[in-house]
């Protein structure tokens, strides 16, 4: 007797699994999956029994009796359902079956043991198991599978048993046939009817083969269908009804005007005479004459030339944007780069006129001047990374209209397959080239300004990955050759100017970014955009809206009520949709009968509502435990608040609001500091001796991350222990080590333009980052006192009022109060969405 024993139940429909072999399964049904979360919390063993019907709801009386119990080796959730690959393990019969859970069935089974040969030596059996592996092997041959790979299936199971459950399930059987396999327990009874049925099939497969045999055969008639209409289109000819010869004509004769180079006109050449040969009526017709169409549409030696006027590209630049002084030096340099290549490439090339005007960038000597070898130069590719909404596409543009060429933009936000880059090949129905060949056939310019929209957002899915086919478009050294899947030929790019954008440069991949230059956009200073509302969106919604110049007029202190109450962002989109809903208010009053007048910031609030975006502001007076730290995002920087609050208990910290893995490892540090120096910050002796901390950071909602909240946890966490009011007026940012110093960080722009905005007169930074006060405009470093610290003792020094005696209510150390100075070094920038 078998050993007895329960599982929950996989049934199967049109498939038997068999021990020893694994199988894919789907499970979509509600029992099914139910089984299968059952086994997953279980031992991982299901019974995989036959369904007799194929019904979704199987009762008992459906499920035969015998199965196979199998162990789930592998589980991927999918929508609707869950895949799993199941490993055979032995044969099983249900006494019963019992309902279990909402629709599962669970199983009352019996192991059932096989009865494997008397005598293995035997040579009958010997000449049976041969026999069978033989002939299995001749009709996996058959069915076109690889020698390799059969030969491996083959000689991967020894015991002749085994090999008959193996050679079962890979039959094409009706499934009562596979279940009568499978109900055999006698090894050498089962390979004999295994056997017969291999020879079924063997059967089936040459009288299949014999059929095709008499199909080709008819289709030679076919043939001759297609000689005569040939002939048919001669008669066509002379009758004069030759329209449809006139076409190709033309197109030989476009083809014949390219100037292609060898590969690419044999290719070209090999599909006219095809296409010459196929008649019109055939499918495969029309999809030569759309290839040689693409081919004759592009660009193989059309450019524009380059007319480069630095002054009038600055002009241009200025005119379009307003800021933004580190990227249009960047610009100018590169045009001007550009500028001198074109200008000493001619006198340096007067000896090589004859030579080939495309050549490698690794030919040219160490002396020769760059670009020299191409006129046009290869220079690098820039790529643009800031937030939404500050000016990258639209710099972009500007640099294609300074340099005369030609401007092609594709947005890569949400590809997820390569052939979006590189293109189907031609034998697919319905194939196209990629968006890089259908950009240069909108240009119809050989080097055009090609910006690539959104790299950051490609996707990856299992038709490829689009940002590994960008590596060759984006490779100077490559891109000379690039083959679309659907062109099949060369096709020359390094004369483009390609130009990338992005919002979040840690989402794009290593070698991807290696290949461009990056140019760094900041958010725009409320400054800037009140200059920017001011020249470009308000006449433009002026515009946009009916409205004449002048009529809608909104001082500076309604446009500076906007940028602060109704917009948070570092660009200046939202910014202009406000602008575009004022004007649209406006406009209805003027055409109510009601004469245009200066919108201030009292008529802001009756015409665009209640203000939508509360930012925080400087507290209202010194708190122990409350320190105010700064952060930035995408959208720009601000304030925080860190809390923190000693209570008794087992002597923990709790770190709330919503914080990331580094901002906790901060709080831990800043508490370690604590405990080791609490003589040195002013700490009452035993004063964490069976307390608990708690450091929360409002807003839970959000999430948070990144170093530079360590000194203000650290200050808070001081002030809590020691109950010390810290300063309201005074904000500070910076990573803390376990000993104290203080560590550069990034966004110090962003982090101290927030900070002025909230009403801060002072900040702390730390020393490193003396280099990036040199980005601030200098209105806001004439209003704002800032310290370089360089330790926490600095930090504390600075941080706590001052007590009536005059000394400060922090621990005595050596502060820095002193102004920024220049500095070359700038420390790496936090990436993260949102960063402390």
């Amino acid at each position: 007797m078998g050993e007895r024993f329960t599982l929950p139940v996989l049934p199967l429909r049109d498939t038997v699994v068999y021990p020893g072999v694994a199988v894919p399964i789907s499970a979509g049904r509600p029992g099914t999956v139910e089984a299968v979360q059952a086994a997953l919390d279980g031992d991982r063993r299901l019974f995989a029994v036959a369904q007799r019907e194929n019904v979704d709801d199987p009762e008992p009386g459906v499920l035969y009796n015998v199965g196979t119990v199998v162990r789930i080796i592998q589980t991927h959730r999918v929508r609707g359902g869950v895949q799993l690959l199941v490993q055979g393990e032995g044969r099983a019969q249900a006494i019963s079956y019992q309902d279990d859970g909402e629709q599962m069935l669970r199983a009352v089974l019996l192991s059932m043991d096989r009865q494997e040969p008397r005598n293995t030596e035997d040579p009958a059996f010997q000449a049976l198991d041969r026999e069978l592996r033989d002939r299995a092997a001749e009709l996996g041959t058959r069915r076109g599978v690889p020698a390799e790979a059969l030969n491996q299936l083959i000689q991967g199971v020894d015991e002749p048993g085994p090999f008959a459950d193996l050679v079962s399930f890979y039959l094409e059987l009706p499934t009562p046939e596979k279940q009568k396999l499978l109900e055999i327990l006698d090894d050498e009874e089962r390979m004999r009817q295994a056997l017969v049925a291999v020879e079924r099939e063997l059967a089936r497969i040459e009288a299949q083969e014999e059929i095709q045999a008499r199909v080709q055969s008819e289709l030679g008639e076919r043939q001759r269908e297609m000689l005569l209409r040939e002939q048919l289109k001669q008669i066509q000819k002379e009758l004069g009804e030759e329209e449809e010869q006139g076409d190709l004509d033309e197109l030989k004769e476009r083809i014949e005007a390219l100037e292609l180079g060898e590969e690419a006109r044999t290719e070209v050449d090999r599909e006219l005479r095809r296409l010459e040969r196929t008649s019109p009526q055939s499918a495969e017709y029309q999809v030569i004459r759309t290839f040689l169409e693409w081919i004759i549409d592009l660009p193989w030696n059309e450019r524009t030339e380059d007319k480069i006027d630095l002054d009038r590209s600055e002009e241009i630049l200025h005119e379009d944007h307003y800021g933004l002084e580190d990227v249009k030096d960047r610009v100018l340099e590169f045009l001007a780069v550009r500028k001198l290549q074109m200008e000493r490439a001619p006198d340096e090339d007067e000896a090589d006129e004859g030579e080939a005007p495309e050549a490698e960038a690794g030919d040219a000597s160490p002396g020769t001047v760059p670009g020299n070898e191409d006129p046009s130069g290869k220079g690098p590719i820039l790529l643009f990374v800031g937030p939404p909404g500050v000016g990258k596409t639209s710099i972009a543009q500007s640099i294609a209209k300074a340099l005369g060429r030609k401007y092609v933009r594709i947005s890569l936000g949400g590809a997820r397959d390569e052939a979006d880059i590189r293109g189907h090949r031609r034998t697919y129905v319905g194939a196209m080239p990629g968006r890089i060949v259908q950009g240069m056939r909108q240009a119809k310019s050989k080097n055009p300004v090609f910006l690539l929209d959104e790299v950051d957002k490609l996707g990856v899915s299992f038709q490829g990955d689009p940002s590994s086919a960008l590596l060759e478009v984006l490779d100077p050294a490559q891109n000379s050759t690039f083959v679309d899947h659907y062109l099949g030929i060369p096709f020359d790019l390094s004369e483009v100017l390609f130009i990338a954008t992005a919002n979040y440069i840690d989402r794009i991949p290593a070698p991807l970014l290696d290949r461009m230059e990056r140019v760094e956009f900041s958010g725009y200073t409320e400054a800037e955009k009140l200059e920017i509302a001011k020249r470009y969106l308000l006449p433009r919604q002026e515009k946009e809206n009916g409205l004449y110049d002048g009529e809608l007029e909104v001082n500076d202190d309604g446009l500076t009520s906007i940028i602060q109450e109704y917009t948070r962002e570092a660009g200046v989109r939202q910014l202009e949709r406000e602008l575009g809903k004022l004007a649209r208010k406006v406009a209805r009053r003027i055409a109510g009968g009601t004469e245009a007048e200066t919108v201030g910031r009292d008529e802001i609030r009756d015409l665009l509502g209640r203000p939508r975006v509360h930012p925080e502001r400087m507290a209202s007076e010194d708190a122990v435990g409350v320190a105010t730290g700064m952060f930035y995002t995408p959208m720009g920087g601000d304030i925080m608040f860190v809390e923190a609050s000693v209570m008794p208990g087992e002597g923990g910290l709790v770190l709330t609001g919503q914080l990331g893995d580094v901002m906790k490892e901060s709080g831990r540090a800043a508490l370690s500091y604590a405990k080791a120096h609490w003589k040195d910050l002013g700490i009452v002796e035993g004063a964490l001796k069976g307390q608990e901390v708690h450091i929360h950071v409002p807003a839970g909602a959000i999430p948070k991350d990144g170093p530079s909240a360590g000194i203000t946890m650290a200050t808070a966490l001081v002030s809590a222990l020691g109950h010390k009011r810290v300063r309201r007026d005074l904000a500070m940012t910076g990573e803390l080590t376990l000993t104290g110093r203080v560590l550069p960080i990034g966004g110090v722009k962003e982090k101290l333009l927030g900070a002025v905005r909230a009403g801060i007169t002072e900040v702390i930074v730390p020393k490193d980052n003396e280099a990036d006060l040199d980005d601030l405009p200098k209105d806001v470093r004439k209003s704002l006192t800032v310290h370089l610290v360089e330790t926490l003792d600095d930090v504390v020094s600075l941080a706590f009022r001052k007590e009536p005696g005059g000394t400060s209510s922090g621990a005595s150390g050596k502060g820095s109060s002193k102004k920024a100075r220049t500095r070359s070094r700038k420390p790496p920038q936090d990436e993260a969405p949102a960063r402390a």
